[in-house]
């Protein structure tokens, strides 16, 4: 890869997926909302250029910038966060903007088009390992979405002659997560030295640092295959009281953990655990940060922010 653009731009995944490529050498667009606070985030970097554009506008995207491109990263997705299964309705409404993000790709010369998929889009399963290939029942109106969102995209792709590949995200945690996780939460709770409570915490998953994220993002445009799905996560699984001690461990050794003060919720799922095998065979990712060196780093940073 050369020049790049990525929508959603300022998120997470999206602004650790940029740091990676600027590593590289690679000239980046990001494409960002206007007036958003969240473009501080991004680094000042003579290869990084800031183009304003809602996902509302994407089919306008390519009037907006200058020059073509070989890869385009569509990470941005509307309608998020705890309220992001009350309107199948708004929901929908990415599908649309997904389209029109392989329409903009074509027209900005792209060879290759990498969306962003969801473990969502398998529904509960009780396997203890999630593949490319496992079932997909979605059960909720945004694990519907990403899962339309995606199929379909592969086929516009192909009407297009653009290379498609559909990375799905497992658990993801870094400084920039929304405040509303269980990790965020536990975070600042300890810090503060709040009491805590949590559920038994029994669930097996796979949380993957946000930097590792990204980088296996960088990875997949560099080396992923056409056509294909990767699941994208540690790879390993513990069980969420395991990560809570961990976490306790770096904010605030002192605390008792509330494990158990709360009940699960309906259905909750028990096992969220990526295959990754495909992943790390077609690209040579291997995550770099253990759950407690992300927590540090997370720490760390709040604490300078706080100052």
């Amino acid at each position: 890869m050369e020049r790049v653009i990525v929508t959603g731009a300022t998120s997470m995944i999206g602004e650790a997926l940029i740091e990676e490529c600027l590593k590289h050498g690679i000239s980046v667009c990001a494409v960002i909302r206007k007036d958003t606070a969240r473009k501080d985030r991004l680094p000042e970097d003579p290869h990084l250029e800031l183009v304003e554009c809602s996902l509302e506008e994407l089919a306008a995207l390519p009037e907006k910038v200058t020059g073509s491109f070989d890869t385009f990263y569509h990470i941005a997705w509307g309608y998020t966060g705890a309220a992001r299964n009350k309107s199948t309705r708004l929901q929908s409404k990415n599908i649309d903007y997904t389209l029109d993000a392989v329409e903009a790709a074509a027209k900005l010369g792209c060879k290759r088009f990498i969306g962003a998929g969801s473990q969502a889009e398998y529904g509960p399963l009780d396997q203890e390992m999630i593949g490319p290939d496992a079932p997909e029942h979605p059960t909720t109106p945004y694990g519907v979405s990403k899962l339309a969102a995606g199929k379909l995209s592969k086929l516009l792709c192909k009407e297009l002659g653009i290379e498609w590949i559909w990375p799905r995200i497992f658990s993801v945690y870094g400084i920039y997560d929304k405040e509303s996780t269980m990790v965020m939460t536990a975070i600042h709770q300890f810090l503060a030295e709040e009491e805590t409570a949590f559920t038994p915490g029994e669930q097996e998953w796979d949380y993957l640092y946000s930097k590792d994220a990204g980088r296996a993002f960088y990875l997949i445009g560099e080396k992923g295959r056409d056509g294909s799905i990767y699941c994208v996560g540690s790879g390993k699984a513990k069980r969420l009281y395991e990560y809570i001690y961990q976490i306790r461990d770096v904010a605030n050794p002192k605390a008792t953990p509330g494990i158990g003060k709360k009940s699960y919720g309906v259905q909750p799922v028990m096992h969220l655990c990526a295959d990754i095998s495909s992943l790390k065979n077609d690209t040579g990712f291997e995550p770099a940060y253990e759950f407690s060196s992300g927590i540090r780093e997370m720490v760390r940073w709040m604490k300078e922010k706080d100052k």
